[in-house]
């Protein structure tokens, strides 16, 4: 008797019916087993929390529904992926494997490699299909953003009108999928319709401000599209977002043109946006030509930078600190807790974050890469270890920024209201002193109901001399030769292709007044 044969979908990070290629695809072929995989691996790594496993519940409670309107259920297994297809094998016989390729952390391109030797050994293609701009591979970056530019007009797969498939069932899935407890209870909600909804919402309402809000933490929170945690699931293409950005454009053009009133925000907005989106793929691919980058310095010049100091106790005390968001630098505190209660901030003030523990702390990136990626809902590997080491200057080409917490403060939050909410400690400071409460006369901090040191902490280092030792020890390793023999190198393999950008720039060899 012959076991019935499907070809097996398997959902990664791609949990949307529109625009998946490989379910379009595979439904051409016959019967479908649409598969998702809960890997205990992902649970034990350290930038696995609770909030993600939360929003991963959501997203798949989402496309289970979407998969059972077109005849479908979602197959949900727990395991090993080997270990998953081997046991799916042998109940239906797999007539072939289709997926979206992934540009993630060292533990799913271990995974990949294993289903690979596994679906050659029992003669199953496996067929994979690329969903944003990076591209496997890549010899150089001459001609990527054309490539790019390429990818994002291909036609859209649209859902399926009808799928059928064998009925199977679902493992008995472990508490680790079922009840995981969120740390955050003001996180974005998962799933495509939400997805769609806050991609909608943004270009046709919230994002006419978005180039001059995006830089403040408050302006920012309905400013920003709020679209990074459906990219980074794949609740949504990056072609889908694409393409809906150019429609959007254009009818605001051909509404100027009928004569129509068009706010001249939106254009400058949406065309930043674009271009955020390019940056997007382009980080990613980044990770995806070295994929050590993960865990070792961009730039090999910069080994030992860091390192000898992040090992002491006074590392480790300054790491608590940060982590706790009890720095003694409000608006520093007031970003980290703010993303640990809601898994999003935005971009200036993640940057400010990271500069901060790298150059004023002197930790090594490696730690606090980790503990921001455990607190971003939206945490995309390729991105993340990228900005990380751009933020830490350990690329060796990109300009140097060590941010005064003060002046943000100042220019994001100038009368303070991002850091009352997130600090309460500092309600009674006048807006004047929030930047720096720690320079309040005796008699100030008693009237204002906050002494420092007691009710909220001194500096955890003084900013004037982390600065000036973080800039001089930055300065001295990037006039070394070595250290510029390494700034060609990543240039040639990672540098933007920019036209204007036909030789590695001076500038990015040196130091700028910062």
């Amino acid at each position: 008797m012959n076991r019935p044969r499907a070809h097996v979908v398997w959902f990664k990070k791609d949990l949307r019916v529109l625009d998946h290629e490989p379910l379009a695809k595979a439904g051409r072929e016959g019967p479908v087993v649409c598969l998702f995989i809960h890997e205990p691996v992902w649970w034990l790594t350290p930038e696995c929390d609770g909030s993600h496993r939360v929003f991963l519940a959501e997203c798949l409670a989402h496309l289970e529904a979407s998969l059972r309107l077109v005849g479908v259920g979602l197959l949900q297994r727990h395991g090993n992926a080997v270990e998953v297809l081997d046991r799916l094998a042998s109940e239906i016989g797999i007539a072939a494997l289709w997926s979206h390729e992934e540009t993630g952390a060292a533990w799913t391109f271990q995974r990949d490699l294993a289903v690979k030797s596994w679906c050659r050994h029992h003669g199953v293609v496996w067929h994979e299909f690329r969903q944003d701009g990076v591209i496997r591979r890549l010899k150089n970056r001459n001609g990527w953003a054309d490539r790019w530019q390429s990818t994002m007009h291909q036609p859209i797969f649209e859902i399926p009108a009808c799928l059928h498939g064998p009925p199977l069932a679902n493992d008995p899935l472990p508490t680790e999928c079922t009840q995981a407890d969120s740390s955050k209870p003001w996180a974005q909600r998962g799933g495509e319709t939400t997805a769609q909804a806050t991609l909608e919402a943004f270009l046709n309402r919230r994002g006419v401000d978005y180039r001059s809000a995006m830089s403040s933490p408050l302006d920012g929170w309905s400013s920003c599209s709020r679209i990074s945690p459906y990219l980074a699931w794949g609740c949504l293409s990056m072609r889908t977002v694409v393409r809906a950005l150019e429609e959007r454009l254009l009818t605001l053009k051909e509404a100027a043109l009928c004569g129509a009133a068009v706010d001249r925000r939106w254009n400058a907005s949406l065309r930043s946006f674009a271009s955020r989106l390019r940056w997007h793929c382009h980080f990613m691919q980044k990770l995806e030509d070295e994929p050590r980058i993960e865990f070792e310095n961009m730039s090999r010049s910069c080994d030992g930078l860091r390192e000898d100091f992040s090992g002491t106790a006074e590392a480790r005390r300054r790491l608590e600190l940060w982590t706790a968001g009890r720095t003694g630098y409000p608006m520093v505190d007031a970003c980290m807790r703010c993303l640990q209660a809601t898994g999003w901030l935005n971009f200036r003030m993640r940057a400010m974050l990271m500069s901060f523990a790298s150059h004023h702390l002197w930790i090594h990136w490696g730690p606090t890469a980790a503990i921001l990626a455990r607190h971003f809902l939206d945490f995309e590997p390729g991105i993340h270890y990228s900005q990380a080491q751009m933020q830490s200057a350990t690329t060796g080409i990109n300009t140097v920024r060590i941010y005064s917490p003060a002046k943000q403060a100042l220019d994001q939050d100038p009368d303070g209201r991002f850091i009352k909410l997130w600090v309460p400690e500092l309600q009674g400071v006048p807006a004047a002193w929030l930047p720096e409460p720690h320079r309040m006369t005796a008699a100030l901090q008693c009237a204002s109901g906050c002494r420092i040191g007691t009710d909220y902490p001194a500096p955890v280092v003084d900013h004037a001399t982390a600065y000036r030792e973080a800039r001089a020890k930055i300065a001295l390793l990037r006039r070394q030769p070595a250290a510029r023999d390494e700034a060609r190198r990543v240039f040639l393999r990672h540098g933007s292709r920019k036209r204007r950008a036909a030789r590695l720039p001076a500038t990015q060899l040196s130091l700028p007044a910062l």
